[in-house]
């Protein structure tokens, strides 16, 4: 068989047939539903093109059988009606571990009542201080006893430890009376008569507090809060000591800016964050029941990030005293683990699938576009007979 007879055979199967040029009509209806079908083809051509860009995520569910880890809970709470020299963080859990008047990784920073801070200082408080003879010194009821021997020793009051036997400021004698479970009154206490301890109490009444930090927790159930007075333990049971406080009301008003259990990773969402609780009493005691569901992030280059989910439920009170059956005015968060664990993995999505979409995007909207033309054209003309006939007769 000759080459051109290959040749002729093989274009009857051309699923394209062209018409010639001269045989072609451009009409304006034509030229219209080309340039709309051509911003649609634009359109959803990007749109097609940031669905592959963008990373797919899998989700799966699967019992949580790890072990040993820690849970780190990251806070930043403000208290704009509580002094942070009131202000203590406690947390225990199931296994009966105990984290008394936590510190070592949570800090405080003092806030007028306008919630600007007081200083830049996160430090722990310390007593006033004043110059005297070109030295910084304690402020004291008795300015000639105010230079003190640095090697003195004065008494913890019945309170001394092998390791602390000596208590020279308020503040340590108050600390050795929390480890022994004893109740505090610095009115029998020549240190915190000597350092002006109630009228610094006084002096940080109209303050409120920032609280941000990280605490660790065991991988069990819980709870942790944040309340006034120190706290200890007497006769195992969790009491705090308010009545060194001299009987104040707490507004135990709160705004989160952030409460998590874990580090963040993509799509987080903790429901705390930006919840402002307005105390429209005082002496109010808030519960946040926390459901926490442990979770896995499988980034795309195989990078893990371990987390946790949680969902809350808020109740509130009155409490009637500082301690006992009534409760304790203050933030409280109680906290179980679901024994499910949810794992997200990133996975690059398929190149074949964006071609098969734009594909059909393009041949879609092709058709639907020649179809629209085709009747548009066809209608018109049938319309321009009638008229001419209309005319003619």
């Amino acid at each position: 068989m000759e080459p051109s007879n290959i040749i002729s055979r093989l274009r009857q199967f051309d699923a394209y047939p062209k018409t010639l040029e001269d045989f072609r009509v451009k009409t304006f209806g034509g030229a219209i539903v080309t340039l709309i079908s051509s911003m649609l083809m634009f359109i959803l051509f990007i749109s097609e093109l940031n669905y592959y860009l963008t990373k797919e995520v899998h989700p799966e569910l699967f019992v949580d059988t790890s072990r040993g880890h820690k849970i780190p809970i990251h806070i930043d709470v403000t208290f704009p009606r509580l002094a942070c020299s009131l202000l203590s963080t406690d947390a225990m859990d199931a296994s009966g571990e105990q984290q008394i008047d936590v510190d070592h990784n949570l800090f405080k920073r003092r806030l007028t009542l306008d919630g600007e801070p007081i200083s830049t200082d996160v430090e722990k408080q310390e007593t006033p201080k004043k110059v005297i003879g070109g030295k910084k010194v304690n402020v004291t009821e008795n300015p000639e006893k105010a230079l003190l021997d640095p090697n003195r020793c004065e008494s913890c009051y019945g309170a001394e430890t092998v390791s602390d036997s000596c208590c020279n400021t308020c503040e340590s004698v108050r600390e050795a009376y929390r480890k022994k479970g004893w109740a505090f009154k610095p009115a029998e206490v020549e240190q915190c008569q000597r350092e002006g301890w109630d009228e610094k109490m006084k002096e940080q009444q109209n303050e409120g507090c920032q609280l941000f930090g990280t605490l660790e927790v065991n991988k069990v159930a819980g709870n942790f809060h944040f309340a006034p007075g120190k706290s200890f333990n007497q006769h195992h049971v969790h009491v705090h000591d308010l009545q060194s406080l001299g009987g104040q009301k707490f507004n135990m008003t709160h705004k989160v800016k952030t409460l998590s259990f874990g580090k963040p990773y993509p799509g987080i969402m903790n429901p705390l964050d930006g919840v402002h609780v307005m105390a429209d009493k005082e002496q109010m005691m808030f519960q946040y029941f926390v459901k926490i569901v442990p979770t896995m992030y499988v980034k795309i280059d195989g990078s893990i990030v371990h987390s946790n989910q949680f969902s809350v439920t808020r109740h509130s009170k009155v409490v009637s005293s500082g301690f006992g059956d009534s409760g304790l005015p203050g933030m409280f968060i109680m906290y179980e683990l679901s024994p499910m664990m949810v794992s997200y993995t990133e996975k690059q999505r398929s190149f074949m699938h964006f071609l098969t979409g734009v594909c059909a995007i393009i041949g879609g909207i092709f058709t639907v576009a020649g179809l629209i033309d085709s009747m548009i054209y066809h209608s018109s003309r049938a319309i321009q007979k009638k008229i001419e006939l209309g005319k003619a007769s």
